[in-house]
């Protein structure tokens, strides 16, 4: 492609003169000469930066800079950044990873899970397989091009028999909905095989009810020209999704589907797949997470023992109910949406010796809705156990785009006193795990619940226990 091909490809106005692409779609911190950088925004050191490194061109949603003082780099500016990032997608996948077989998994909650455990399923073996969620899943928001990047390297290394990519079921930018999302990147990945996790409430502000969650998430659906959809049965909006594309072979997972979970193991029809005591975990999010996973590499053609292999030599993702310590157990779990909180909690109640501590940050700048929202699922899964409930706002390591705001925090315990359960507020996540640490019993269980507000937990714990030691 040349750079007047790309900008009219992605309804783009082309500053400069024009001229061929020879490299791959990067970031700027990345970008080496004769490739294109998309970003967000670029400023004039952006575009110097871009010019020293002899880049092909700049693609760009927010030009902040005189474009009569723009270098010799042609600058594309566009209306829809996502159009770009989808081109780059498909571009770099077409012309370094064509002949791989590629899976979306996309979903509200458990996505992370199940596309690292397919990917997992697949490695151990033997099989060459990219992914885009790591261990902090900072790379599957496919809002930029980093993806992209790292599909053109993983190439140069090794010819990708296997691609699972996590699809973002709803993103934004700026308050801005990236409509389609999901049906967007999808269409650019052109998987064989869709798999659907669930469909809940989250993004509040992005989505305004679980009927617009619905669309966004069936978009993925609504993208594929033949293949495979992988939908959890016990899921009911899921569900409904079977009748979306009649171009689409539908596989169930879960209690209405051939692999399904029971009290001695994974089955798949009259077979026993693996049993209980051989999972890594056993908690209700999890097993959804893994019926999901069996289902796709089943589909895929992997045997009983690749995947008995692979589930059992599962390891999760960091937060995702990660067990820190022991005496009292302390357990972390990314529960940033309703029902992520109530499937946690089960989870965590279901396994007592002692008393339960639950310690949950609030949402920091991301509106009273979805902390009414977290707030009333948080009591309703308490409200009938012996818990110590602290609520933090984490003021002490969020960043300022994490901050609890005031009418933030308001609601929230607001919601808890409405429904007579008794908390403790404290400030600081510091606070909030030095008190737990030193009042639970080692017969206890503790619970952290949150999203960004929670993520530091775990250091602060490591760094808390070796003080007392």
């Amino acid at each position: 492609m040349d750079i007047e091909e790309i900008a009219g490809r992605i309804s783009g106005k082309l500053l400069g003169n024009g001229g061929e692409f020879r490299g791959k779609f990067t970031t700027l911190g990345a970008a080496e000469e004769g490739d294109i950088v998309i970003r967000h925004w670029i400023d004039d050191r952006g575009i110097q930066i871009a010019s020293e490194r002899g880049v092909a061109a700049i693609i760009t949603q927010d030009l902040r800079s005189d474009a009569s003082k723009v270098l010799d780099v042609p600058i594309i500016l566009v209306d829809r950044i996502e159009i770009a990032n989808a081109l780059a997608l498909s571009w770099t996948i077409n012309r370094f990873a064509s002949s791989s077989r590629r899976i979306a998994v996309t979903g509200t909650n458990g996505k992370s899970t199940t596309t690292h455990m397919i990917n997992h399923i697949i490695t151990t073996a033997g099989r060459s397989s990219y992914t885009n969620t790591d261990s902090r899943s900072e790379f599957n928001t496919l809002i930029d091009p980093v993806v992209a990047q790292h599909i053109a390297e993983a190439a140069s290394r090794e010819q990708l028999e296997f691609m699972v990519i996590e699809v973002s079921e709803v993103q934004g930018w700026l308050g801005r909905v990236m409509r389609d999302h999901a049906q967007l990147m999808t269409s650019a990945i052109q998987p064989e095989m869709v798999v659907i996790t669930n469909v809940a409430m989250d993004h509040i502000g992005l989505v305004e009810s679980v009927d617009d969650v619905f669309r966004e998430v069936s978009g993925a659906l609504r993208a594929m020209d033949s293949g495979v959809a992988v939908l959890n049965s016990d899921d009911e909006r899921v569900r409904a999704m079977a009748d979306i594309n009649p171009l689409l072979r539908t596989v169930f997972y879960g209690s209405h589907g051939p692999v399904r979970y029971t009290g001695n193991g994974i089955h798949c029809g009259d077979d026993l797949i693996i049993q209980t005591d051989e999972l890594p975990f056993t908690g209700e999010h999890f097993i959804q997470n893994t019926l999901a996973a069996i289902t796709a590499a089943l589909e895929l053609g992997f045997s009983y023992e690749d995947v008995r292999r692979g589930v059992e030599t599962y390891r999760a993702l960091k937060r995702r109910f990660t067990h820190l310590m022991d005496n009292p157990r302390v357990i972390d779990d990314f529960a940033h949406n309703p029902d992520g909180i109530r499937a946690t909690v089960r989870s965590a109640a279901c396994d007592l010796k002692g008393r339960l501590w639950v310690v949950n940050a609030i949402r920091g700048s991301r509106g009273e809705d979805i902390n009414i929202m977290n707030a009333e699922a948080l009591a309703e899964s308490l409200k009938d156990l012996d818990v110590e409930l602290i609520v933090t706002s984490s003021s002490d390591l969020v960043d300022e785009q994490n901050r609890v705001l005031e009418n933030e925090r308001r609601v929230f315990l607001h919601v808890l006193d409405e429904n007579g359960i008794g908390y403790t507020h404290i400030e600081n996540l510091r606070d909030a795990l030095r008190r737990v640490l030193e009042n639970a019993e080692p017969s206890d269980t503790v619970l952290l619940l949150g999203a960004q507000g929670m993520d530091p937990a775990a250091d602060v714990i490591g760094d808390l226990t070796r003080k007392s030691s």
